[in-house]
């Protein structure tokens, strides 16, 4: 077993969220591609004194249940299925710069948030296999989501 797999089954058992995927956290190489910036993982254990409050993460990748979260209490736990819509959307900014959401730049977060609640979403299509994935890794249900396994066999 590889070392990227025993980290991969590590996480799944662990239950391990990174939280804020978005396309600047990517390093993409030549024959592999590494998630980076794990301020905001959740999932194991972590010492007293280095957990904090999670947030959310950058409004444009933040999956609405993160984003409703955030409003009603101004914090949420990431759901491992935020990191598949995060990912959707990552995929959806690199591959057609538009973002999921629509709603202004200048916008403050709360408005931001409220348009990912409200399910606000663009209307940007991409062509292929890939479209149709992107979209259903931009469900508005998490329920309805992909798992990380799917996505890897619909990628392959």
């Amino acid at each position: 077993m590889s070392l990227q797999e025993n980290v991969r089954n590590h996480r799944r058992r662990e239950g391990w969220t990174h939280g804020d995927v978005q396309p600047a956290h990517f390093i993409v190489g030549r024959d592999e591609t590494h998630l980076i910036d794990l301020a905001l993982a959740h999932g194991g254990w972590v010492p007293e004194g280095r957990d904090f409050p999670y947030r959310g993460c950058l409004v444009h990748y933040e999956a609405p249940k993160i984003s409703a979260s955030v409003l009603a209490a101004g914090e949420a736990e990431p759901p491992p299925e935020s990191d598949i819509y995060g990912l959707g959307a990552t995929f959806l900014m690199s591959g057609t710069g538009w973002r999921a959401i629509e709603n202004p730049d200048d916008a403050p977060r709360a408005v931001q948030r409220q348009a990912v609640v409200d399910g606000k979403r663009r209307q940007v299509s991409m062509p292929g296999k890939l479209g149709s994935l992107v979209g259903d890794m931009l469900s508005y249900n998490s329920a309805d989501l992909p798992t990380i396994d799917e996505v890897v066999a619909a990628l392959s």
